[in-house]
């Protein structure tokens, strides 16, 4: 009888999406408020980190407010609060950024506490000033503190004051582009041009040279306005440094507490990718010298509530003052897994006038955790993808009841839920946790390997790249590492002939299963011992990495056990197992015992689309002798049109510096369009004259309009 295991499980039933935090104190929920004065909460912010604060409300008791916009009308953060409010339209303009009508919301619900999230208002004075004037608690710093440490220039000079190592620069509110490239001569390049009152990585840009300052002056003073002030200043640029900032919790009582560190160092357009605590750079000597100075800035300024105080650190573990973000960091949840404390529960008890319920002697270090951010994105060039996610399903932790489970979701989506122009394009935050680096390193790439996203594009394949990369195994890293990895930036990854051969076995399993389901089918009198198996298949895929195909023949028979043997182009037969049955999206099992996951996102006839690896690969399976008629065929190679700047997402144009008949040269910036809070330089494509500008400042523009035209190039004569 052939293959009776290839049929025996059922598939397994997709998580449904309902729970906004996967794995965060889970099973426990108090039934009335645990914490004097608050006993509504609202969160004045949106999808994860929304769904993030009401979970640990949820644990304490404590019911919740959702705000929401048009476009979130059926958002996660929506339902999975007790009560909710209509702040307005979709652009954050006229909705989560109207303080009046968020003060509106606290009225009419009831609220005692409003915790911001991060972005938005998080880090507004005036709102914080406003709740207060409404005896409304803010889950965070007070007024002082969240203005001095907003101003770049201040905070650095509060830093200094209070014994905190700075970078070197000088106080002075760049006037205009020559004014700033005197102070770039006069500090000496490289220099970073960076926002007064910005954060978050925006309105910031190195520059090497005086022409680099010219170009990235224009680009963060435009960034910049977003904060409401768009003063620049100019300081040092360390080199090839660490991004590595500490996490400080203080109270009203005075009692202040760091909880070691996070590295924060693989960043693109100074925006976090992966983070991890702790660091593998610092020695305990180190990690103590950067805690304390933390936890003396923060003295210096009063502060209350959770805060980051985020530093550079060069290669001989000297370290400099970067910024203090008064708020909760998108990438809380791995201190939490290593000190075993709940940051928000934290905030809350500190509002409410409670003292922190830990002390310094309590903070350890207990295992490593990772996490990597999940961007509707492409892996190339970041630009953020918007849509539906027509498909959406997540990785499993091993026991999801645990409280700090190893693999954790913190997310605000679901399948069908819509990835919106006008917010941030983070589908999810990934979070693993091990006993050891090596642990949470593997929990990771198997998490990674078992999302199915589909509708958006997504940077999954470059975050299962960067995990597995030498250097980053190694822990050599630096804010310099995915320029100096990926010079020609990512385009995929290339598999090597072990995955190969896993892929083409995998692949003769699925095909196998599925032409004995047919036969099953297909038979009335249905007689177990019929079942035959396809043979010898001819299989063909092309990755992104390497676009020319690669044909494998694989010889399928069953072990005297009743597994497959796959020999792939006369090799020793190799055993295949799994569970999979046709029409679950992820095949799971073990190829020459070697623990395989495999996507499989569609079918066309004999064509497959899969994700192995991090990387989509089209598979065809055919008969050898079918192959045969296919491998002749041409393709056909699609013309890149050089005569064309396209718009790479939806957003609006901020400048356009050509005119029709304007002399252009390849690479030169001739527009700038924001989408998503980010301002991007649209480059001409080659050298020429330009034909036709069709939007100007203040136009909107969908995805891949044209919005500027060269003219044709004339066909090159050849002399003969």
């Amino acid at each position: 009888m052939a293959m009776r295991r290839l049929l025996q499980q059922p598939e397994a039933h997709r998580i449904p999406a309902y729970l906004a935090v996967r794995g965060l104190s889970r099973g426990r929920v108090a039934e009335a408020s645990q914490v004097p004065g608050i006993n509504t909460l609202m969160v004045a912010n949106r999808g994860e980190i929304a769904c993030r604060v009401m979970r640990s409300c949820k644990k304490l008791g404590i019911e919740t407010v959702a705000v929401y916009s048009d476009a979130d009308a059926d958002g996660m953060h929506v339902r999975m609060a007790d009560k909710k409010f209509l702040l307005g339209p979709a652009p954050t303009t006229e909705s989560y950024l109207r303080i009046d009508k968020i003060l509106e919301a606290v009225e009419a619900t009831g609220t005692d506490a409003v915790h911001p999230g991060y972005g938005f208002l998080s880090e507004n004075s005036g709102f914080s000033e406003a709740l207060e004037n409404q005896g409304v608690k803010f889950l965070g710093p007070k007024k002082l503190a969240i203005e001095v440490m907003g101003d770049k220039k201040n905070s650095k000079d509060k830093a200094e004051a209070a014994g905190v190592n700075v970078i070197p620069g000088r106080p002075d509110i760049v006037r205009d582009i020559p004014h700033a490239i005197e102070i770039a001569n006069d500090i000496g390049y490289p220099v970073m041009i960076k926002a007064v009152h910005g954060g978050g990585g925006k309105g910031m840009r190195p520059a090497w040279n005086d022409k680099e300052l010219d170009e990235g002056y224009t680009l963060s003073k435009g960034e910049a306005k977003a904060f409401g002030n768009d003063d620049l200043m100019v300081e040092k640029y360390i080199d090839k440094p660490r991004h590595i900032e500490i996490q400080i919790l203080g109270d009203q009582h005075g009692n202040y507490v760091y909880l070691n560190e996070r590295e924060c160092s693989i960043q693109r357009r100074n925006q976090k990718v992966i983070e991890e605590a702790p660091s593998t750079f610092l020695d305990p000597e180190t990690r103590k010298a950067m805690g304390e100075q933390a936890v003396a800035l923060a003295r210096a300024v009063n502060y209350e509530s959770a805060g980051t105080v985020e530093f550079l650190v060069d290669t001989d573990k000297n370290f400099y003052f970067l910024e203090m973000n008064t708020r909760l960091q998108v990438e809380h949840p791995i201190t939490e897994c290593i000190t075993r404390v709940d940051l928000v529960e934290q905030m809350i008890r500190v509002a409410a006038g409670l003292p922190l319920s830990v002390t310094q002697d309590d903070i350890g270090i207990n295992g490593w955790a990772l996490e990597a951010r999940v961007y509707a994105e492409d892996s190339v060039n970041y630009m953020p993808s918007i849509g539906q996610l027509t498909t959406y399903s997540e990785p499993k932790a091993s026991n999801p009841d645990a409280e700090w489970p190893d693999v954790r979701i913190d997310t605000g989506v679901e399948e069908s839920s819509e990835i919106s122009m006008y917010y941030d394009p983070m589908i999810c935050k990934l979070i693993t946790y091990g006993e050891t680096r090596a642990e949470a390193l593997a929990l990771m790439e198997n998490a990674l390997d078992s999302y199915v996203i589909q509708g958006v594009q997504h940077n999954i394949p470059l975050l299962r790249d960067i995990i597995r990369q030498p250097r980053f195994i190694a822990g050599d890293t630096s804010t310099n590492f995915l320029p100096e990895v990926y010079p020609n930036r990512f385009e995929g990854y290339q598999l090597n002939a072990t995955e190969e051969h896993q892929l083409v076995a995998a692949a003769a399993f699925m095909h196998s299963v599925r032409a004995i389901r047919d036969q099953e089918l297909s038979n009335v009198e249905y007689r177990p011992e019929s079942r035959d198996l396809p043979g010898t298949l001819a299989i063909t895929f092309t990755d992104n990495a390497d676009k020319e195909p690669k044909t494998f023949e694989a010889k399928l028979s069953v072990s005297m056990h009743d597994v497959l043997q796959v020999s792939i182009d006369g090799a020793e037969p190799i055993p295949v197992s799994s569970g999979w049955t046709p029409g679950s999206l992820l095949w799971k099992g073990d190829v020459d015992d070697k623990s395989t996951t495999i996507q499989t996102l569609g079918r066309d006839g004999h064509k497959h689309n899969m994700v192995f690896c991090g990387s989509e690969i089209l598979v065809s399976v055919r008969d050898a002798r079918t192959q045969e008629h296919f491998k002749h065929f041409l393709e056909y190679e699609e013309e890149i049109n050089l005569d064309n700047v396209v718009t790479p997402m939806p957003g609006v144009v901020v400048s356009v510096s050509v005119n029709p008949g304007d002399p252009v040269v390849a690479g030169q910036t001739i527009a700038i369009v924001e989408a998503m809070k980010m301002q991007n330089a649209l480059l001409a494509p080659r050298s020429g004259i330009i034909k036709s500008v069709n939007f100007g400042a203040g136009d909107k523009v969908g995805d891949e309009e044209v919005i500027i035209e060269l003219e044709t190039e004339a066909p090159t004569e050849v002399a003969v």
